[in-house]
């Protein structure tokens, strides 16, 4: 691993979890949500391709998807818990809010748009910077990162997604398939979500 393709990785890192922060900081609802967040995809994506090489691995979209959809369904089973719990009830509804309050197809490009640039990033260029305990590490990076959103509930489901698809990125040998694991989920979370807060 060179020392500047280090560099342009914590330096993306930097730059995409401050604009994390930021991006959660808009009231649901505004305009300016929708140029954060796609701003924060590109400095994801960006950061990931000019970290260097990312690879697509195995190109097979149906193992993933399913998992993306059985992850889902654990979270919908966890939001019918969750949601009893007063403090998690808030944070979570803080961010169903951005869907609620927003619109519909904008808000679904964008969580499909951010999830790809979240794999591209994380389970590529950062996963790489890891030869040891990859998994571990990712996972780790990821939830450190998400705690510049102040939400204690996207903390926690930054654990277990960024669990799930950094072994599927250790099992497939790249980032296409956490990609469609990532995006399916969200997908999935954006529909139901709301429904449940």
């Amino acid at each position: 691993m060179s020392a500047v393709r280090q560099a342009v990785t914590i330096g993306f890192l930097v730059a995409g979890t401050v604009l994390l922060g930021v991006s959660f900081r808009i009231e649901p609802g505004s305009v300016w949500f929708y140029p954060s967040a796609l701003a924060l995809a590109a400095v994801w994506a960006v950061g990931a391709l000019a970290s260097g090489p990312v690879p697509l691995g195995d190109r097979r979209v149906l193992p993933p998807l399913a998992v993306g959809v059985l992850l889902a369904g654990v979270f919908v089973l966890g939001a019918l818990i969750v949601r009893e719990l007063s403090v998690l009830d808030d944070q979570v509804a803080a961010v169903t809010a951005y869907a609620v309050r927003g619109s519909g197809p904008l808000v679904a490009a964008v969580t499909l748009v951010t999830g790809a640039g979240e794999e591209l990033f994380f389970r590529g260029a950062v996963y790489d910077r890891f030869p040891r305990r990859p998994v571990v590490a990712t996972t780790a990076v990821y939830a450190v990162v998400t705690l510049a959103t102040g939400n204690l509930a996207l903390v926690l489901a930054a654990i277990l997604l960024g669990l799930v698809v950094a072994l599927v990125r250790r099992w497939s040998g790249g980032v296409l398939a956490p990609i469609v694991v990532h995006v399916t989920w969200s997908l999935v979370m954006l529909l139901a979500l709301p429904q449940l807060f």
